[in-house]
């Protein structure tokens, strides 16, 4: 989800005033959405960023085998003997392990998987638990709908910009 603003309410009532109030707006319903008891839960809404997490799947399968294969070689070209107990062989598979964990982290860091780890679903699910709502508003609908929700008086208003 690129754009989007998310505003906390007390109460069923308030959220459905703001929720009222921006499409008498007319901002597009399918851009907006309520979450809490009885409507949408944050699993259905999904704050995780599933295009990150494609982009990291994908990087990782061929970065993985990469780095096995480039940590292989290494190792088979420079003869290192990291490992003593484990023989010429053993030494090469090891560097391609680790050649290959290295080719997951990069994957991971490149790939926006960082932002899989660092998401603001938990803070969320905490205050749906205690039983607050969530307004959300998504895409280009975010500009016109943060004065609408600021004047609706939500206990907080965060949006991504």
């Amino acid at each position: 989800m690129d754009d989007y603003l998310i505003a906390v309410f007390a109460d069923r009532i308030q959220a459905e005033s703001a929720y009222t109030a921006l499409e008498q707006a007319s901002l597009p319903t399918p851009e907006m959405a309520i979450l809490g008891k009885g409507y949408k839960s944050i699993n259905d809404f999904d704050f995780i960023d599933p295009p990150a997490r494609r982009r990291t799947l994908g990087m990782m399968t061929w970065l993985v085998p990469f780095g096995f294969l480039a940590g292989l070689s290494f190792n088979a070209i420079t003869k290192l003997d990291t490992f003593p107990w484990a023989g010429t062989l053993g030494n090469q598979v090891l560097g391609g392990v680790l050649g290959a964990i290295a080719g997951m982290s990069g994957a991971i860091v490149a790939g926006g998987g960082l932002s899989l780890l660092i998401s603001d679903a938990p803070p969320y699910r905490k205050l749906l638990a205690a039983g607050q709502y969530l307004v959300v508003v998504t895409g280009n609908s975010t500009g016109l709908a943060a004065p609408i929700l600021k004047q609706m008086g939500p206990q907080s208003l965060r949006g991504s910009n």
